[in-house]
């Protein structure tokens, strides 16, 4: 509940949807997160990489946690809402209602999450076609894109094609169900659906891929109003969204932003005068914010277009307006981290051990290590020990979903010292994605200094200092945990007309909490690492070649 000081103040409310849960905050005027709820959300997963939601389940609990955290605030005093969500596929029919999927016809299944990798034959055949389109993705489109999986629901359901009304990314979802305006966000048609600030959409690139039905409804099922993120959504909130959300009918409700863009809007700007920081005096372009979850996404911004192989962007204004974004990212980093540790033969010890000493699993993980690495640093304990994390493929810098993860220095033992090694090596191979990333991005022509992270994992000690000590770079933390909820409520800030852009939203909502430092003493080691690194894709591609040679 706001303090007795803040009740004079005004509130904007952020929703963020992730992959498995829905959160919301109320954030005070100076960024501050006053309340937080989180409720989770269901996941299906009926075959191998086909991941499915419920846009019906999404949207309850959007309306349960917004609920929870006004609770007893003065409606009067709740100026704006804004939302932001993961980048995934929402198809509902002519008569606004979910349409089915899948090939088993649940129609209640009506979202193609973003991780779903069902359509890597579609997005083949698009890359092959080599459209200037493909110049703003780095050079290839995604299967995490949406124009893939609009061409595999065409050629595997051709009925639930015919009855389609709209197709919505998740953060257009929401702003259309609050107002019942279905324009969409800059920053979702530019980022996932090749729609750009200067051209609108392209009508070769949808009749090159077969898509040309599209084109004939003038673009009416993805997307004719087109808005910048944080611009007012039609006349506000409508009375029954009002009704489920619990707030006042006719707020300002934003337009919004992908989950991982409202976490950089929420950290990217912080004014960070004082903490003898690179990156102060000099212009935003020479940080990068990076969200880090489920999955992560390294976000720089440009005053001028910079392409980079391997690399999404540059989109303009898809994030602040006015700069050129690209984003890098991982598609598994939290996930990988769970699935190494959790399905160690060790876990069932590791669990019962962080239950009986009151800590998280990661916690006890990161103390046992403590114990167990004797006179060297902690991450010197890897180094026999190395892995490619890429067991989903690889988004950035090399592009390629077919890769998979690797595993090098493995032994015979079991135990929990094991457990951990191999933990604090996923990190690593994390962190060392994360440095590749940067290093294609700098040599493109970004001048990158400094990192700002934000996201369940930058709440790991470890996990951060592995990226400060492994990049060589300074490690910036928001003094609010929820940076992504910061980053949906600064929409709504910018929505209700509170404040008179973007930019001095983000300067006065975000705040600096902790810099985490690279130890230089460790460089020569993480070069090493990262050399090694290098080498686990080269093997694998050679090991591939061998394999499908005739």
């Amino acid at each position: 509940m706001p303090s007795e000081q803040q009740a004079a103040g005004k509130y904007y409310v952020g929703v963020d949807v992730g992959s498995a849960s829905v959160r919301a905050a109320l954030v005070g005027g100076s960024g501050t997160v006053l309340a937080h709820a989180e409720r989770p959300i269901q996941v299906w997963e009926p075959q191998p990489d086909h991941y499915e939601q419920s846009s019906a389940d999404i949207w309850a609990a959007c309306c349960s946690v917004t609920k929870e955290v006004v609770r007893g605030v003065d409606a009067s005093q709740i100026r704006g809402l804004g939302f932001d969500a993961t980048c995934s596929l929402v198809v509902v029919d002519k008569q606004l209602q979910p349409l089915a999927v899948n090939s088993e016809g649940q129609k209640h299944r009506n979202v193609i999450m973003w991780m779903d990798h069902r359509a890597a034959s579609q997005v083949e055949r698009i890359n092959a076609t080599q459209h200037r389109v493909l110049n703003y993705v780095g050079g290839a489109m995604s299967v995490e894109m949406q124009p893939p999986k609009l061409l595999w629901i065409k050629e595997n359901l051709p009925e639930s094609w015919e009855k389609v009304g709209y197709f919505f990314d998740l953060p257009d979802f929401l702003s259309w169900k609050a107002t019942g305006v279905t324009a969409r966000s800059l920053c979702t048609v530019v980022c996932k659906w090749t729609y750009t600030s200067d051209r609108g959409w392209d009508d070769s690139f949808w009749k090159m891929i077969g898509l040309e039905d599209l084109v004939k409804d003038k673009y009416e099922k993805i997307g004719k109003q087109v808005l910048s993120p944080g611009e007012a959504v039609g006349t506000g909130l409508r009375p029954e969204a009002a009704k489920d959300l619990g707030l006042p009918e006719g707020i300002a409700v934003a337009a919004s932003l992908i989950d991982a863009h409202a976490g950089g809007l929420g950290v990217i700007g912080a004014d960070v005068k004082g903490h003898n920081l690179p990156c102060e005096n000099q212009p935003i372009a020479s940080r990068v914010a990076m969200i880090c979850g489920t999955s992560s996404c390294h976000m720089g911004v440009s005053e001028t277009p910079i392409f980079v192989p391997g690399v999404w962007g540059p989109y303009f204004s898809a994030m602040v307006p006015g700069l050129w974004l690209n984003e890098g990212g991982q598609s598994a980093t939290g996930k990988l981290i769970d699935h190494v540790v959790r399905g160690h033969v060790a876990f069932p010890e590791l669990e019962a051990k962080a239950a009986a000493s009151a800590h998280s699993i990661y916690t006890y993980l990161n103390s046992h290590l403590e114990l167990i690495k004797k006179s060297l640093p902690v991450g010197f304990l890897t180094v026999d020990l190395h892995v490619w994390p890429d067991f989903h493929g690889n988004r950035s810098p090399l592009a390629d979903l077919t890769l998979k993860g690797m595993v090098v220095g493995l032994t015979l033992s079991r135990g929990l010292d094991e457990l951990a090694l191999i933990y604090l090596a996923t990190i690593q191979a994390i962190a060392l994605g994360t440095r590749h990333i940067l290093e294609v991005m700098q040599a493109a022509g970004h001048d990158i200094t400094t990192l700002f992270l934000c996201g369940g994992l930058s709440k790991n000690p470890l996990f951060v200092q592995m990226h400060a000590d492994i990049t060589g770079k300074p490690v910036v933390l928001s003094k609010e945990v929820e940076s992504v909820l910061v980053g949906a409520a600064i929409l709504g800030a910018c929505a209700s007309g509170d404040f008179a852009s973007i930019q001095e939203a983000m300067a006065k909502m975000g705040k600096i909490g902790r810099v985490v430092q690279p130890n230089h003493e460790h460089k020569r080691f993480y070069d090493k690492k990262y050399k090694v690194f290098l080498k686990l894709v080269e093997h694998q591609r050679e090991y591939r070649s061998i394999m499908n040679s005739s």
